[in-house]
């Protein structure tokens, strides 16, 4: 019988929706001694490592599991990870911003405020190109989302090309071609050391001067000094971040007061436990029928 602890600040959502799916065999502990399997926050997971002795496979709620892939943290058990439930949430969260700005709906606010009727003419997706920093499940379905808008789809990836939405895919040392014509270029990288401050001034200025920049991924793959200084001279037209190197980001960081940058924080993608909850009993259902879980992460590369 697989002895299941709850880590989240959430538990008690979680045991209620873990419950009601009336899991064969799983009994809810609260004694991380006894405990087979842990459900919850990469952090507190991490915390209670010490006391897990017995763990032999950890579900992160979240999609990052940055604490657990540090090679000073134990890796003698399966690490799976919520890669595949946040799309549809990050579709929501771009493609909101991107039409936001291509219907200058802050203008329009802004006219509204000073008794202005304003005509001025809407920009629109359908043409436009937009580059993907990373194709993973997100990345697929930011891609699926931008050719129901009719646009064009570019990828960086690694080395995967899984994706059919995907028009053309980009590696390595590609990754200026990969930036040229892009209308805009969207994040989704993990943290790794493969992706620091890969968005840095040379890929800054290989974007046309229209580009707009999007980062929900993290927030190490970003010069930060090098995008403040590209929004400042107008090396591009605009940055929406939702994840920063620092996070709280300092109030004193240049962030605050670069023009055409919209802040957010780190909110593009919230855990939703009846989220988790679905993919904790898909994968609980694989794990006692000894069949492969779905989205294992790779303590070497991170993810």
């Amino acid at each position: 019988m697989p002895n299941v602890i709850l880590l989240s600040p959430d538990k008690d959502e979680y045991q209620r929706l873990i419950e009601s799916a009336h899991l064969p065999d799983l009994e809810l502990i609260t004694d991380p001694a006894r405990a087979d399997v842990a459900l919850g926050a990469p952090k507190s997971i991490r915390n209670a490592l010490p006391a897990l002795s017995k763990l032999k496979w950890a579900q992160s709620i979240y999609a990052g599991v940055e604490p657990l892939v540090d090679p000073a943290q134990r890796r003698d058990y399966v690490l799976t990870n919520a890669r595949g439930v946040f799309g549809e949430l990050m579709s929501e969260y771009v493609f909101g911003y991107l039409l936001f700005l291509e219907k200058r709906m802050l203008e329009r606010i802004q006219a509204q405020g000073a008794h202005q009727w304003q005509r001025t003419e809407s920009g629109v997706l359908r043409g436009k190109t937009i580059g993907l920093f990373g194709v993973g499940s997100i990345g697929e379905h930011l891609a699926g989302t931008a050719k129901h808008f009719g646009m064009r789809v570019k990828g960086f990836t690694r080395a995967s090309e899984t994706s059919t939405q995907v028009d053309t895919y980009y590696h390595g040392d590609d990754i200026l071609k990969f930036a040229e014509g892009l209308d805009y270029l969207v994040s989704v990288l993990p943290r790794t050391q493969g992706t620091n401050k890969l968005v840095d001034e040379a890929l800054l200025n290989a974007l046309p001067d229209r580009a707009i920049f999007v980062n929900v991924g993290r927030g190490n793959s970003v010069d930060e000094a090098a995008l403040a200084k590209a929004l400042t001279d107008g090396k591009i037209a605009a940055a929406v971040l939702d994840v920063f190197e620092q996070e709280p980001v300092p109030t004193d960081h240049p962030f605050w007061t670069t023009p055409n940058l919209y802040m957010t924080y780190h909110t593009s993608a919230i855990s939703y436990p009846e989220d988790i909850t679905k993919l904790f009993v898909e994968n609980y259902h694989r794990y006692i029928e000894g069949k492969p879980l779905k989205h294992i992460v790779d303590f070497e590369r991170g993810y």
